[in-house]
């Protein structure tokens, strides 16, 4: 171990004795945030509205604070991003962490403070990396550097001095100069604008470098890692960066993924793999042990207060949610947060499942909005994943990508699912690759079981098999390539399987 990694994994480490507080006593830290995040706020014109300087208890708070989206709180966001002060978080804000809405077309501008990126954003940062040592006793990862694959900023379209975009590009533009000797590509070439012009830069820096490590969404990776191993000639990613060690990855379900990355492009055991839960709003969740594949431990000290909703409360009016302490294992609850950015009992629109309480891990299984229900079906991206998994490994093909949407009855037609898959070849026999997608989703969804009985409701589906590079050309038509832009997995209408069929 190089004195560098000696020196940077002693720093990390220290975080490791706030961890192991909260995992003892997550009841009493997350009311401590709670407490915090209505005392910094109570003098807001969103604190004043609400009265939060009489609050003395959660219930207070859940009876006079309405749950909303984004939609129904873009009214306080937008006078935000137009300048106004003290609107929903007392310090100024200078930045708009940009999403790509993947629930609708247009983009949502989610306010970032100096709190969020301080005390949520780099300490999950820290924390992932104390986390992984943790884990890795031996590791080498600030021996090379590590690639960073991120977004773009653009002023603010509101007032000009604040900036919008991704995430991870207000993260490396306010990213401490230290940091910036681990990382690659410099600033001036990671937030570039145009995604090409990015990866062609990337393509050439990133082939020359020991890379140890990557930090990114799995879909743009392989398009990345692909097209280096191209241009290098290589059979595998090992062949280029033989030191390589670790790929931090989040944003989508890494289950199609892993046997990809394990098989083709890292086909070695030494190299890890290690999941983190940061989307626009927050930094959420990191695994905290190699065993526990796609379970993340919730981070709690993050000036993020959690709330719960149960299936059923979704589409309620007025929902009940539910605090840490009530909730149960391997039940899918839909994400409410509040934040030390200035959001308030808010949607974000994923929705997650406890599989462990003390300490309190979390699964990802979807978004609220992307599923399939026109049947009573219910079939969740976490369904989904698992199944289209299973089907490509008995096919030995790569899933890359797919969306899905249903067929509805007409004409005393019964109704169904259609699918456009992505994989690194068509399967030699399409229609047990159907046949294994359809049993598998009976085997782990008992309403889609049900509703394929006799096919009582369901026929057995329709996949389109395509052509590898399809959803790439798709979603650069719509603008929306590369950062934490992600393809639609699933939704009750056509719309984007007739986009996507359609050319």
């Amino acid at each position: 171990m190089s004195v560098i990694t000696e020196v940077v994994g002693f720093f990390i480490k220290r975080r490791r004795s706030r961890i192991e507080h909260f995992k003892m006593y997550p009841i009493e830290t997350q009311s401590e945030v709670f407490f915090s995040l209505i005392d910094r706020a109570k003098f807001t014109i969103f604190g004043i509205k609400y009265s939060f300087s009489s609050i003395t208890s959660i219930k207070d708070f859940q009876e006079r604070v309405p749950v909303v989206s984004y939609e129904e709180h873009y009214p306080w966001i937008e006078r935000v991003m137009k300048g106004e002060k003290n609107v929903l978080w007392p310090s100024e804000i200078n930045w708009f962490s940009k999403s790509s809405g993947t629930t609708n077309a247009r983009s949502k501008f989610i306010p970032v403070s100096e709190e969020a990126l301080e005390e949520c954003n780099y300490r999950g940062g820290k924390d992932l990396l104390t986390l992984y040592f943790e884990n890795k006793i031996d590791s080498q990862l600030f021996d090379g550097k590590s690639i960073s694959i991120g977004g773009s900023l653009s002023p603010n379209p509101f007032n000009t001095p604040a900036m919008t975009g991704d995430i991870s590009a207000i993260i490396t533009r306010n990213m401490p100069k230290w940091a910036e000797m681990f990382r690659i590509p410099p600033p001036e070439i990671a937030l570039l604008e145009k995604w090409e012009d990015k990866m062609k830069l990337m393509i050439e820096l990133c082939s020359k470098e020991n890379v140890t490590g990557i930090a990114g969404v799995p879909t743009w990776t392989v398009v990345l890692i692909e097209s280096i191993m191209e241009k290098m000639g290589a059979k595998t990613a090992l062949d280029i960066w033989p030191n390589f060690e670790v790929f931090f990855h989040g944003a989508v379900s890494f289950t199609p993924y892993r046997k990809l990355f394990g098989e083709r492009l890292f086909p070695s055991s030494n190299v890890n793999y290690f999941e983190s839960y940061n989307a626009s709003e927050g930094f959420f969740a990191i695994q905290d042990d190699f065993a526990l594949q796609d379970q993340m431990l919730l981070m709690l000290d993050y000036g993020i207060f959690y709330e719960f909703l149960p299936v059923e409360e979704w589409e309620k009016e007025f929902p009940k949610s539910l605090t840490l302490d009530e909730v149960e294992l391997e039940k899918s609850y839909a994400m409410v947060i509040s934040t030390n950015g200035g959001l308030w009992r808010y949607k974000i629109g994923d929705t997650v499942k406890f599989t462990s309480k003390y300490p309190f891990r979390i699964k990802i299984t979807g978004r609220t909005k992307h599923f399939i229900n026109a049947f009573g079906e219910e079939l969740m991206v976490e369904n989904a994943d698992t199944a289209l998994t299973f089907a490509a490994q008995e096919a030995s093909v790569d899933l890359k990508d797919y969306t899905a949407g249903p067929v509805y009855m007409a004409d005393d037609a019964k109704g169904g699912h259609e699918w456009i898959v992505e994989c690194s070849a068509i399967p030699e026999n399409t229609e047990k690759f159907i046949s294994d997608l359809d049993a598998k989703l009976r085997e782990i969804n008992s309403d889609y079981d049900a509703k394929r009985q006799n096919d009582i409701a369901l026929l057995m589906p329709i996949v389109h098999f395509v052509e590898t590079g399809t959803f790439y050309k798709w979603m650069e038509k719509r603008g929306k390539l590369g950062g934490q832009h992600k393809v639609p997995r699933l939704s009750n209408s056509r719309d984007y399987l007739e986009e996507i069929l359609q050319g």
